[in-house]
């Protein structure tokens, strides 16, 4: 059925069920698992205002991103694998998440992206935006979003 599942992860609650389903869809289908977390490039933007943070500063933070990240993929892969499921951990940054997810699927030769939906509907999801709803308009391979 699936030969490598891509799984998004953000180590939210929410997420780590579309890990769990994505490990036992893995382990049923003898599929490989690509557990990918997308970081952002930047810490701050303008609309942040905090312009004040040194150049120091903004690299300590996002060196920090970068190493929960890396934990976070480095938990699904330790999981995945005690089911016997190989499994590879990826970071990547980008401020363009729902791409970035579509890249690596690509890259990795993925046939099925698995990943949550927090489900926000009206002005909340207008404001807040949806990659899970960016992925599901441009993949061009299926997407299993749970809630």
């Amino acid at each position: 059925m699936y030969k490598r599942i891509l799984v998004a992860t953000d180590g939210s609650t929410l997420s780590k069920k579309a890990v769990k389903s994505a490990i036992e869809l893995a382990h049923t289908c003898g599929a490989d698992l690509l557990a990918l977390r997308v970081v952002p490039r930047n810490a701050v933007s303008a609309w942040d205002g905090a312009a004040w943070i040194s150049p120091g500063d903004l690299e300590k933070i996002e060196s920090q991103w970068v190493q929960d990240a890396q934990m976070t993929v480095d938990a699904v892969k330790k999981l995945a694998e005690a089911e016997g499921v190989n499994t590879k951990a990826l970071v990547m940054k980008s401020n363009l998440v729902a791409e970035t997810i579509l890249a690596a699927a690509k890259k990795h030769k993925a046939d099925l992206v698995v990943m949550a939906s927090h489900g926000r509907r009206g002005i909340k999801r207008i404001v807040l935006g949806s990659e899970t709803s960016n992925v599901l308009a441009h993949a061009d391979l299926p997407v299993l979003v749970l809630r």
